[in-house]
């Protein structure tokens, strides 16, 4: 059989997923039927592996940036950009680097910070707007690393606010939704993360023998008293934040059109969409966070300046961050508000920078795509049936407030849905849509430049993964079969995949 008939099998299930689209109707109604036709053109799976696709280095539209690889690859601004814009951009970077302190003190409009926090900056655990990673000594910080907590609802009327989205957890009593290992002085901090590791061997079908990290958490030094016995810990590792304006511009209806609950085409997979709830809003798809429990750039940062930094802002008005009512000292510190600059110790436009940048922060330029190699394992990628969940390409809307992100065709190979990944990969932990196996897929664009930008191959939700094949490996259930077919490969079709990942 040849490579262009095993390039056709292998997209077979992107196609059927279009065909589904269709049947259900899936429509952009933000495209005339002329563009409908590009955008459907365009945006079908390729079937040849022999030369890059057309504006395929291109990975966020004209929103690339084309700078030079360095340790910045991640912190550029998009180059479509106005001048204006750009002013925008590089004010909310600057309050994205800013250092918040206690309250209450000498600097204006500064503090507020905690009075129990993770990180005493955005960029603290964005290091270089890239990924966190855990530490790699007992003792060394956990800065860009931390655990949501919670407990299994109990109650009637804990089961309703879950059932109808009201809330996505129902918070540990006493230390609430994250543990907070940093304190303002005065107050102690609510406990540590420790973390150990078990080496488990797993031998390829090559006869090579790859040892994988499986993590088990637990808390020491709590000091606000015992945890719920029925905790349920979930770590989490900082993520990447390039593309991420031009994600949550990707039309609900390309989402939908993925979905397949019931796995109705027979293929294994079965993504489904994460659905937040805003009060006095719509149900929104959620697209940020690794279970997609935040629906909008904006929510996602108003989220880590209350739970990280312990800053109240307009959209989560908490003046004590993830202070709970079980902790009076932490209730009775001073916080930061400011009458004469709003109600929160991070009003608008503060947070409105800050969205903005993060927003705004561009996906590198690729490099290689027309390497032989990169090529090769390109058609692996397809063939394996990765591009099944990680959807390699969409364009945007075409009214999308800001027109940077308008009408972009972009490369983030992520479909932005809920897969369950399998034990290995379980927490065990229910966020909302998400059950206790069930993962979003990450996109993978910039994949490659994570060891330049951030010092480190550290990857999926907790860093477990040490470099890229270890991260397939961890795969389970519905990405199973894919794995398995990398896991079967010789040791050049390996290198080409990892090669073409590299490449992104």
């Amino acid at each position: 059989m040849n490579r262009s008939i095993l390039a056709w099998v292998a997209t077979f299930p992107l196609l059927l997923g279009l065909a589904v689209a269709q049947e259900n109707n899936f429509a952009r109604d933000d495209l005339s039927p002329k563009d409908r036709s590009r955008v459907e053109q365009v945006t079908a799976p390729t079937d040849d592996f022999s030369k890059a696709e057309r504006f395929e280095n291109m990975q966020g539209g004209n929103a690339t940036s084309r700078k030079l690889v360095s340790k910045d690859s991640f912190s550029q601004f998009s180059a479509n950009l106005t001048f204006e814009e750009e002013e925008q951009f590089k004010l909310g970077n600057a309050f994205f680097d800013k250092l918040w302190v206690s309250s209450p003190a000498s600097t204006f409009a500064s503090d507020g910070l905690g009075p129990l926090f993770n990180a005493r900056a955005c960029q603290s655990c964005h290091l270089k707007d890239g990924r966190g990673h855990p530490p790699a000594n007992v003792q060394d910080s956990r800065i860009s690393m931390f655990l949501r907590l919670s407990v299994p609802p109990r109650t009637e009327e804990e089961k309703a606010k879950i059932s109808s989205g009201e809330v996505q957890v129902i918070e540990e009593p006493t230390y609430g939704r994250q543990l907070q290992d940093l304190a303002v002085p005065g107050l102690p901090a609510e406990g540590k993360m420790q973390i150990a590791y078990e080496e488990v061997p797993v031998t390829l079908g090559d006869g090579t023998i790859i040892n994988l990290r499986k993590p088990t958490y637990s808390i020491t030094d709590l000091q606000y008293g015992a945890m719920d016995p029925k905790v349920m810990m979930s770590p989490r590792v900082a993520p990447q934040m390039i593309g991420l304006g031009l994600l949550e511009q990707i039309h609900p209806s390309d989402l939908l059109a993925n979905t397949d609950p019931n796995d109705t085409n027979s293929d294994g997979i079965s993504g489904k969409v994460s659905w937040v709830y805003y009060p006095g809003q719509d149900k929104q798809i959620g697209r940020f966070g690794h279970k997609a429990s935040h629906a909008t750039v904006r929510a996602q940062s108003a989220g880590a300046f209350a739970g990280d930094l312990g800053l109240s802002t307009p959209d989560v008005p908490k003046h004590w961050g993830e202070c709970t009512s079980n902790q009076a000292a932490c209730l009775a510190a001073p916080n930061g508000v400011q009458t004469s600059q709003g109600d929160t110790e991070v009003p608008d436009p503060i947070l409105a920078l800050v969205s903005f940048y993060s927003e705004n922060l561009a996906v590198p330029l690729r490099r290689d795509v027309n390497d032989p190699d990169v090529l090769h394992g390109k058609e692996l990628f397809y063939q394996t049936g990765c591009s099944s969940c990680h959807t390699p390409k969409y364009v945007t809307r075409r009214d999308a407030p800001n027109k940077a992100q308008q009408f972009q065709l972009i490369w983030p190979y992520s479909d932005l849905l809920l897969h369950d990944m399998g034990e290995g990969l379980a927490d065990n932990r229910p966020v909302g849509d998400a059950n206790g196996r069930e993962w979003k897929t990450p996109p993978l664009w910039g994949i490659g430049l994570t060891k330049i930008v951030s010092g480190h191959t550290q990857f999926l939700h907790d860093g477990r993964a040490r470099n890229l094949l270890e991260a397939i490996l961890w795969h389970g259930s519905e990405a199973q079969t894919a794995r398995d077919k990398v896991a079967d490969m010789n040791r050049i079709d390996r290198t080409s995949l990892i090669r073409f990942l590299d490449s992104l």
